[in-house]
């Protein structure tokens, strides 16, 4: 194995993968969160063949991937209509507030 790679292992498999140093322990991470999810698949015995373990793992994978990021992108859609909330209020207070300077 040379500096640029990593093996990894999924389903009793080894590949070589080309991997940056910084990148490693990511690499490794989603190898292990992928061979167990091929690990739960393969295990239901409603998949057979590597191929399509693989093909229903993906699919899974990013499916949870894609939930996860419309989960976390209506936080934040909700995150910024509550501090738009909270500068509206803000807002009126020291209008109220100029306005009682001035009289």
């Amino acid at each position: 194995m040379t500096g640029n790679q990593e093996t990894i292992h999924l389903l009793e498999k080894e590949y070589t993968v080309a991997c940056p140093e910084t990148e490693r322990d990511g690499l490794r991470e989603s190898a292990r969160r992928l061979d167990a999810k091929m690990r739960e698949i393969r295990g239901s015995g409603k998949v057979l063949g590597s191929e399509r373990i693989v093909v229903m793992a993906a699919l899974n994978v990013i499916h949870e991937l894609l939930q996860e990021r419309e989960n976390s992108s209506g936080s934040s859609r909700e995150m910024d209509l509550r501090l738009k909330l909270i500068q509206e209020k803000i807002d009126s207070v020291l209008e109220q507030e100029d306005r009682q300077l001035t009289i």
